[in-house]
Formats: structure tokens, C-alpha cells, sequence
């Protein structure tokens, strides 16, 4: 499945706004101001998805903060980052002078909670917009394999998952630029009602 012209527009408007929010979430946690690039949008199968992540590693491990949500929307939503990005992001959000070879507890905290703030932002936008009730997980990071963190996301979910929301992003933080990407993946259903509702929401902007 691909998205039309105007869906991706829909999408990458509404998604825009909740990175506005986490922007300011982030910068008023840190202290520094944090800029995201606004989003690119796409949709692929989660087949897919190793192939379509650029910045995302083939091999080796990345860093993915994991929140489920449920609802009239169900499903996983991720931010990826690969292993050098992540810890680089933690050097530049906890104002250490070099970033740490390996996750300690530090970065994980930190990771997590960019994580948290970024995916209830994005996720919570599309709710109150989309006027659907959407309940969050406790988010949980994982460091290891692309292919172990979508094959865990399969092996846990409710119903049959085909489709993948891609959401490349770009964090700029003290001259500093890290690439990340916001991944929501959805099984048919959910995706269906998704369409349903941002259609719903378009013709409410036209009125």
C-alpha cells in the first residue's frame, strides 16, 4: 500500500506539529535549544523496512526506544537511532565532553526519555487530531539487531502487522546534526481506520 499525494501531506502536517512540541519538550529539558527537521514521510511493508531505513545499519545494532499503543489504533511505535548517533546524541544532551564507547546507564536514561518525549508527541497529535483514544505502553529501549526488534514487535502483536509508517527525522542540537527515524507500525486494521480518520480530518481543514 502507498499513500496518496494528499495523504502524505496530511501526515507529514500533523506529524510536523507533534515535533514541534518535542522540540520544546526537549529543549526546555536540556536546556539547549533542539530543532527537528520537518518530517519525510512514507509507507512500506515491514518486510520492507531493512532495506528502506538508510540510516539505519543492515548489520549490527541500533538503539530503539519502543512504545505499544492501543485503541481504534493499535500497534508499535519506534525510534530508531544506530549506535553512533545514539551515543553521540547522549554526549550532546548530557554536556559531556566525549560520548561514551557503550550504552551506560546514563545514555540508556537519557535515549529512552528523547524516546518517550518524541513518540508520545508525534502519537498523541495524531490522537486529539484524529479524535481517537489512544493508550500508551511504558517505553522500553532495546540495544541489539534491526531484524531482533521488528521480529520482537511481530512476535508480540495482537493481530497481523504488514505495514509500516516511516517517519525520517533529524535532530540539530549545539551545531550538531543527528539522524533518527520514527517508525509506526500498524496491522491492516488499524491502518485502514488510520486512513479513515486523516481523511475525516482533511475534509474538517476544507470547512
Amino acid at each position: 500500500m502507498q499513500l496518496t499525494d494528499n495523504q502524505r501531506d496530511a501526515l507529514t502536517e500533523l506529524i510536523n506539529i507533534g515535533y514541534g512540541r518535542a522540540a520544546g519538550a526537549l529543549s526546555e529539558l536540556t536546556g539547549h535549544r533542539i530543532e527537528l527537521e520537518v518530517p519525510r514521510v512514507a509507507m512500506h511493508t515491514v518486510d520492507e523496512l531493512p532495506g528502506r531505513l538508510p540510516d539505519m545499519p543492515a548489520t549490527g545494532e541500533v538503539a530503539s526506544v519502543t512504545q505499544d499503543f492501543s485503541g481504534p489504533i493499535a500497534g508499535s511505535a519506534l525510534l530508531l537511532l544506530d549506535e553512533f548517533s545514539a551515543l553521540h546524541l547522549s554526549q550532546l544532551l548530557l554536556d559531556e565532553n566525549s560520548a561514551p564507547d557503550q550504552f551506560n546507564a546514563g545514555a540508556r536514561e537519557v535515549i529512552t526519555e528523547v524516546g518517550n518525549i518524541l513518540l508520545n508527541a508525534c502519537l498523541g497529535i495524531l490522537g486529539n487530531l484524529l479524535r481517537v483514544n489512544v493508550a500508551f505502553a511504558v517505553p522500553r529501549l532495546h540495544v541489539e539487531p534491526l531484524a531482533d526488534v521488528l521480529d520482537s514487535i511481530e512476535a508480540e502483536s495482537s493481530e497481523k502487522i504488514e505495514h509500516a509508517l516511516v517517519i525520517q527525522t533529524r535532530f540539530q542540537l549545539r551545531a550538531s546534526k543527528v539522524n533518527g527515524c520514527l517508525v509506526i507500525i500498524l496491522g491492516i486494521v488499524s491502518l485502514d481506520r488510520l486512513l479513515q480518520e486523516l481523511g475525516r480530518w482533511e475534509k474538517r481543514q476544507l470547512t
